[in-house]
């Protein structure tokens, strides 16, 4: 079973989380949009593994980390999933405006017994969270991510962003008003995009 994850060894029973998971996101997605329909048929590929590959970028004794724009819980609840298993220290917080989707984000959190905390409030409006690690992905260009990261990421935290082929387009646009560090990671799912690792945010 361990192969569908790639280089991750994870138990059977984190296998069956995520397969529950995707079950769940089957059903509730007829009613609420969490994904593209066109999607539906390649939930694991385009969606569970493209958020798994983030789990492996990270220093795996991080205990606080914030996934922003969560919707269907891309890449956060996978990595709540997976860190039961591999991290079970570690506390991640799920941001997600529409109440839809926080309610099925939370069901997914009570049947697969993650630890996770669920907000349901817009990123700007929320207190610092000082996390050090900070997700997202298909939320917004990167110029607005690094003015979230700059709200509530830790002085040395780093940021994970999944990103398509515009990438270079969005780190020059950035560049005008932020100065960071990046490293531009190959996607395992997609040829076209990476897994933009952040460091060092300060407004130019």
């Amino acid at each position: 079973m361990n192969d569908q994850l790639g280089s991750l060894d994870v138990s059977r029973e984190t296998i069956e989380r995520l397969k529950h998971y995707e079950a769940l996101l089957l059903k509730w997605n007829s009613k609420i949009n969490l994904v593209s329909r066109a999607t539906l048929d390649q939930i694991w590929e385009r969606h569970i593994l493209d958020s798994a590959q983030i789990f492996r970028k990270s220093d795996q004794q991080t205990t606080s980390w914030l996934d922003i724009g969560s919707g269907g819980g891309f890449p956060g609840m996978v990595l709540a999933i997976l860190s039961k298993q591999l991290a079970p220290d570690r506390m991640i917080t799920l941001v997600e405006s529409d109440q839809r989707k926080c309610a099925f984000l939370r069901t997914v959190a009570r049947e697969t017994e993650c630890k996770v905390q669920i907000l349901s409030e817009r990123v700007e409006k929320l207190i610092p969270i000082n996390a050090d690690v900070l997700t997202a992905r298909a939320l917004a260009d990167l110029s607005k991510l690094l003015e979230f990261a700059n709200l509530h990421l830790s002085r040395d935290g780093t940021c994970l962003f999944l990103k398509g082929a515009n990438w270079k387009k969005e780190v020059q646009a950035a560049q005008d008003s932020w100065r960071f560090d990046y490293e531009a990671i190959k996607s395992e799912t997609s040829d076209e995009a990476v897994i933009l690792r952040i460091n060092g945010i300060e407004h130019v």
